[in-house]
């Protein structure tokens, strides 16, 4: 039986054309005359998508017209490999002077060429079933992949759930290369001195032990490990250790593949190299066996075809340079070439929008590729070129549920199996029902292959009963299974539509300007909804549009690259060292094309520079423009990219890259013909729009001819997509056999001043995507323009909307211990600035405040800078940011002093100023406040105050992208819809608290106590009160310690943030996060108590100590899990000259269902850590050692996670400071699991004298000395069961 359909209809394709599994175009579909190009040898060309579902087959036969073919991919009962078999049925359907029988190898004497995109490497990392792999990586860093940046995915998982590793086993490798320009100068007569590939000098402090490292490869041997992953420290710099540890290797041949972290990706950072080093060796045998397993389908293994792959940058490689890192999105990137190269027409920029089963991706065109350099994928950091294509989990197998008030797609996926419930294998609800319901799929055009003998149609009336299901809900609102189904794929739409203003306007682009070019199974059934949702005009669905993938491969250019790292200043020009090494990449990079049989004098040589601004670590690569300098380039990039450039600096050169590129064919663009109105259509059906149901016209695209205009609303069926025409939308047939749609204002009736408005749960979902993803966007500018590592690095900073009043509305998920507390910060500039006496807030105003106590700050480092939205002259609401500065004053460097006991101590403090007036940034009068602390015996004032001031800019700039934002919403929806769906949303989140505390108080009773301690026996006691009717609660801290004279008191704003996220973590869905979280909750916080500080004391520790302490308690009365490390280990070191602070990593408790992480952040922070190459080369400190603290989580049925050893040596005297808790006191375990190990901060002497120094210190550490910290572990859960008990249920990993 023909089976390609079973998983078709996921991807919104539509065909009756089946023929052995596979389908081909109808004649009409096929080009009747060569386009841009004819086979002058003769020959087919073949260019392959090979997914994981199916495989696409774009054919140029000998006299050019073009064919293509769609198989399954998996169909082991007809061909063992479908892009084999399709090219064999193509060869033996249009090539009559040959048989290609199958079961033999095919003939490839008439094959011209072979070009390939492939799915197998993303599947293989995806499914974590690459090769059977080790890591070979400097001792002391054994566990760096494993805590990577020691962030987590999802804030509010209390799971703290990552994906999987690649390597099974890791080889600590005892050696050490340093970087010498921070070494004392006895080092350099103690350790033997070389010249790395940078120009930078480097110190062999350990060779490796060669005799003992090939015992060890020969126990890997014996494990069944076939792959190496080699990544020391520095390699980049300086590879001889990893070369002679490879060259060992290899010389024992029993590895089948062996990568070097200096050869697969020589650029700094340890982390994103070793798991770039470590994709390559998981996944590049994979690919050598499907290569293998492919060309052995073809007489002489294709030795005289030219076969080539698509990369993940969008060019094509041959066989032998095509490994695993570099084929992560090869499928993809065949789309973007494909729509970038018939859909572009100067200047106007294209967005890709390629929308399949369980993901769509978006990307964006103008003009030149647009590559990132580094990307996570399944959990895996990625540094290799790249396209800059983004990916959101809605697609026509996403799930719809109704819960809580809300409409939600996905991110869960029906997937193929058991699919949609129109499949007929008791699937779920998804996207495709919600099309299949409406009309837009229509089942009398789409073969009968469903139910249990695969013979009966797509089933309409099972999925409407699944939608009639849903109108008993609360939630449905009285709307009808039609209603509610049109209400899905509006919030389908709209989650879609969230990326791609994130990929527009975060950069500053006008979204409105920009073609939406459709492709993808699904995409042409949503586009013209979606460009009316984004305000575009036009959309684009290529003829090809189902298989553009594969088209895009005929077209794709040949590229190859060459780089080196460097560590040079860019002087204005380049230096006659730097002209030599990019003409000798070049020469490298031609000859590698010229060696694949590209013609040299047709060969483009490209020449970048990875430039940044000293002092930051982001940089940018640079392309080589015509009559400019590199650093010209550079600053206006920079300048568009952020909105400022950085005077005085200097630009520093990171890598030299050079990109050769055989370029590929562009089909011509045809002149438009003239109009010629519509065919015939072939049908009509009953559809939903968006006036409810109509009856239209259905076309069929073999019927389409150059001239004619279809107007909406009406349906299009394609051999492989579904083209569903919107009311006001035209589709015109352009001569190339393409669909240019123009897109009609949707006509919606704009609200009656006096009408009411009500709440709507579609327009709620809608609305809540439309809060937080300007909240995500200011976030996103923030980052950009920020120049402090703090911010701009470590991500320390929160982006939030709020009311006129100064209500939450929607914070992006940033950092936890900001929640709850900027609503107080932003009503307290409300209250003063608007008190009797006092001026007001006028347009052009931007307020700043960090006071904790006074001004609901939250510490001071944290300044919170919030602007008004002004609408006709009246606030309407506000847009805050709050990021952690990295100095602004105080009695110690890094304003985190450990033994602060006022506030006055900590640096400077900020009640109510106004940054900006008339709008103009007040320079002079901030930077007193920020000196104001050196005026004090003892303080100093800000130690950088130039990038304080720049921050304050970034953090300016970021809430005028909100503004900008809510402005358009506000044009869009108008102001009274706008602003009553920021209540509807709060009510929202109100409500599905109030439903998780009658839940509790259902299953555990109203009443709910918990009490912990701080190291120095300050308990922090709560009782809570449930009202099992209403579901409002009182949180009474009463029984809490006093304040103290140390600097561990936390402001009232600490603990809102703490329990607001506490309580978001124990809904456990998603739900808005705004202040309606705490609208049920009444607070009792005894004044002068250790939450409820009087306005002098200390506070810096507070927000990083306590406020973990108080989250452990509230998840300890809810009994949710075991505490965590309840700490975020405040490390700063520095001296006159610099400033550095970091927050350390520890262990996540266990709960019911899943064993505590190791070695990462948990509740009030997320925040990155510095790289360890990074770190060394930028800062006068050795890293010796950065892994997981082992047997420190607590033992349970599920064990807790382990903390982790975080050991720095100085390399000139500095001043280290460290504040941290749980030294004394345990994390507890829960349910009979046991309790976590403490943490340790050691101070190692020279002499080796180890002493304990305990939970707060800060002194003058030594060249030779050593600070080894040790951070806790998590608590267990559950009694460590006996050995004849079963393990519990694990579900530590995504």
């Amino acid at each position: 039986m023909n089976k390609p359909f079973l998983s078709l209809l996921l991807f919104g394709v539509v065909s009756t054309a089946v023929i052995s599994s596979s389908f081909v175009l109808p004649s009409s579909f096929r080009t009747a005359r060569p386009v841009f190009m004819t086979t002058t040898d003769q020959k087919f060309h073949f260019s392959i998508d090979r997914g994981g579902t199916f495989t696409d087959i774009f054919c140029r036969l000998p006299d050019g017209t073009e064919v293509v073919r769609k198989l399954l991919s998996e169909d082991p009962a007809h061909y063992p490999d479908a892009p084999t078999e399709g090219i064999r049925q193509l060869l033996e359907e249009y090539d009559m002077t040959h048989k290609y029988p199958r079961g033999q190898p095919v003939a490839t004497h008439r094959i011209g060429s072979i070009r390939m995109g492939t799915t197998v490497a993303t599947n293989a990392l995806l499914e974590r079933n690459g090769a059977k792999m080790a890591l070979l990586i400097t001792k002391g860093f054994q566990d760096a992949l494993e805590i990577g940046n020691q962030s987590r995915p999802d804030i509010f998982d209390l799971t703290c759930a990552k994906p999987g590793l690649l390597y099974e086993t890791v080889v600590p490798i005892d050696e050490r290369i340093v970087l010498q320009k921070y070494t004392p100068a006895a080092w350099s007569q103690q350790y033997e001195s070389r010249k790395g590939v940078t120009g930078e000098s480097v110190l062999i402090v350990q060779r490796p032990n060669l005799p003992k490292i090939r015992d060890d490869l020969l126990q890997l041997r014996d494990q069944g490990i076939t792959s190496l992953a080699i990544c020391l420290m520095h390699a980049y710099v300086y590879g001889e250790h990893e070369t002679m540890i490879g060259e060992l290797a290899a010389s024992l041949r029993c590895f089948e593949h062996i990568a070097l972290s200096h050869r697969i990706n020589p650029m700094v950072k340890l982390v994103s190299r070793g798991h770039t080093t470590a994709a390559a060796a998981y996944l590049t045998p994979q690919i050598t066996h499907y290569l293998t397993s492919f060309q052995q389908g073809f007489d002489e293994n294709l030795k005289n075809v030219p076969l080539t792959f698509m990369k993940s940058d969008g060019g094509l490689a041959p066989v032998h340079d095509f490994g695993g890192h570099q084929a992560i999105l090869s499928g993809p990137a065949g789309g973007v070439v494909g729509y970038a190269k018939t859909s572009y027409a100067a200047p106007t920029p294209v967005i890709g929008f390629d929308m399949g089963g369980t993901s769509t991706d978006v990307s964006r065109y103008a003009g030149s590729l647009e590559h990132v350099f580094e990307t996570v994928t399944a959990g895996v950091a990625i540094q290799a070129p790249q396209l800059d294509i983004h990916t959101v989990a809605a697609g026509g197998g996403s799930r719809l549920f109704l819960e809580r008030g809300l409409f939600r797609v996905g991110p869960e996926s029906s997937r193929a199996h058991p699919g949609p419930v129109c499949y007929r294998k008791n699937g779920y609800l998804a996207v495709t029902d919600a099309n299949v319901v409406l009309g837009r799929v229509i089942p009398k055009y789409f073969p009968s292959i469903f139910g249990p003998h695969e013979d009966e149609p797509l089933d309409v009336e099972g999925a409407r009963r699944a939608f009639e299901a849903l109108t008993a809900l609360p939630e449905a609102n009285g709307r009808s299974a039609d209603e509610l189904a049109y209400g899905f794929l509006q919030v389908a739409n709209e989650a879609m539509c969230r990326p791609i203003r994130n990929l527009t306007q975060m950069k500053g682009y006008d979204i409105t300007t920009h073609i939406l070019a459709c492709f993808g199974g699904a995409g042409p059934q949503h586009c013209c909804f979606m460009a009316k949702a984004l305000g575009m005009k036009k959309v684009l669905v290529h003829k090809y549009g189902g298989i553009l993938s594969a088209y895009g491969l005929s077209m794709a250019d040949a590229v190859h690259e060459e780089q080196e790292p460097a560590a040079e200043t860019y002087m204005g020009q380049l230096s006659v060292s730097g002209e030599e090494r990019l003409q000798h990449l070049a020469d490298r990079a031609v000859a590698a094309l010229v060696q694949q049989g590209h013609a040299k004098e047709s060969v483009v040589v490209e020449r970048y520079l990875n430039l940044r601004y000293q002092g930051t670590d982001n940089s940018i690569m640079i392309k080589e423009e015509p009559g400019k300098s590199f650093d010209q380039v550079f600053r206006a990039v920079y300048e568009r990219e952020f909105g400022f450039v950085l005077e005085g600096r200097d630009v520093l050169i990171d890598d030299y890259r050079v990109r050769s590129v055989f370029p590929g064919s562009t089909p011509s663009i045809l002149p438009p013909p003239p109009k010629k109105g519509a065919p015939p259509a072939i049908d009509t059906t009953r559809a939903y729009f968006e006036n409810g149901w109509e009856e239209v016209p259905v076309y069929k695209s073999e019927d389409l001819a150059p001239g004619h205009v279809i107007q909406g609303p009406s349906i299009i069926v394609q051999p492989i997509s579904t083209v569903v025409l919107e009311v006001a939308c035209s589709a015109f047939v352009t001569a190339n056999g393409n669909l240019e749609i123009s897109i009609g204002s949707s006509g919606e009736k704009p609200v009656e001043e006096d009408e009411e408005i009500k709440e709507d749960p579609v327009q709620l979902s809608i609305f809540g995507h439309r809060f937080m993803s300007i909240a995500e966007q200011c976030g996103r500018v923030l980052q950009r323009t920020a120049i402090s590592v703090n911010m701009k690095e470590r991500l320390d900073f929160s982006c939030a909307l709020f009311t006129k009043n100064g209500g939450l509305v929607a914070n992006a998920p940033h950092i936890p211990v900001h929640l709850g507390a900027m609503e107080r910060a932003v009503s307290f500039q409300v209250d003063y600035w608007n008190s009797e006496g006092r001026e007001g807030i006028k347009e052009g105003e931007v307020l700043v405040s960090n006071h904790p106590q006074l001004a609901g700050g939250s510490h001071l480092p944290d300044i919170t800078v919030i602007t008004p939205v002004f609408h006709e002259g009246e606030i309407i609401f506000f847009v805050a940011s709050r990021g952690h500065h990295g100095d602004i004053g105080g009695i110690s460097p890094g304003s985190m002093p450990p033994h602060s006991t006022r506030l006055e101590d900590e640096g400077a403090m900020i009640v109510a100023f106004k940054l900006v007036r008339d709008g103009k940034f007040q320079e002079e009068g901030i930077t007193e406040i920020l000196q104001a602390p050196g005026k004090l015996p003892g303080n100093s004032g800000t130690r950088n105050l130039r990038d304080n001031l720049s921050d304050l800019r970034a953090q300016v700039a970021a809430n005028n992208a909100g503004i900008r934002l809510l402005k358009e919403l506000v044009q869009t929806y108008g102001l009274r819809h706008v602003q009553a769906y920021m209540g509807f949303i709060q009510k929202n989140a109100e409500n599905s608290v109030r439903f998780m505390l009658k839940e509790f108080a259902r299953k555990n009773g109203a009443r709910a106590h918990a009490i912990d301690y701080m190291d120095d026996g300050s308990p922090i006691e709560l009782t809570v009160t449930i009202d099992p009717e209403t579901g409002s609660a009182t949180f009474d801290f009463t029984g809490t310690g006093h304040q103290v004279r140390a600097n561990h008191n936390a402001p009232p704003a600490v603990t809102y943030s703490a329990v607001i996220y506490s309580l978001r973590s124990l809904v456990g869905q998603e739900i808005p996060l705004n202040q309606g979280c705490l609208a049920p909750i009444r607070f009792i916080i005894p004044d002068h108590s250790l939450l409820n500080p009087s306005a002098e004391a200390g506070v810096v520790g507070g927000n990083v100590l306590t406020s973990q302490r108080v989250v452990d308690v509230v998840l300890k009365a809810f009994k949710a899990c075991a505490a965590s490390q309840g700490c975020m280990n405040n490390l700063t070191f520095g001296d006159e000259k610099f400033g550095y602070y970091e927050t350390i990593a520890g262990g996540a408790g266990a709960g019911p269902t899943w064993d505590g992480q190791h070695g990462i952040h948990t509740h009030c922070t997320n925040t990155r850590i510095t790289d360890p190459e990074i770190l060394e080369r930028r800062y006068p400190v050795l890293l010796q050692e950065f892994s997981i603290r082992p047997n420190s989580g607590g033992k349970g049925a599920h064990p807790g996670g382990n903390g982790v050893i975080r050991e720095l040596e100085p390399l000139r005297p500095l001043t280290m400071s460290i504040l941290s808790e749980r030294r004394t006191l345990h994390p507890y375990g829960m349910n009979g699991g046991e309790e976590g190990a403490c943490g340790r901060n050691l101070l190692i002497q020279k002499d080796g004298t180890v002493v304990n120094i305990g939970g707060r210190c800060s002194g003058s550490m030594d060249v030779g000395e050593r600070l080894r910290i040790e951070t806790p572990g998590g608590g267990g859960y559950g009694p460590v069961p006996s050995n004849d008990e079963p393990p519990l249920k694990k579900t530590r990993q995504l």
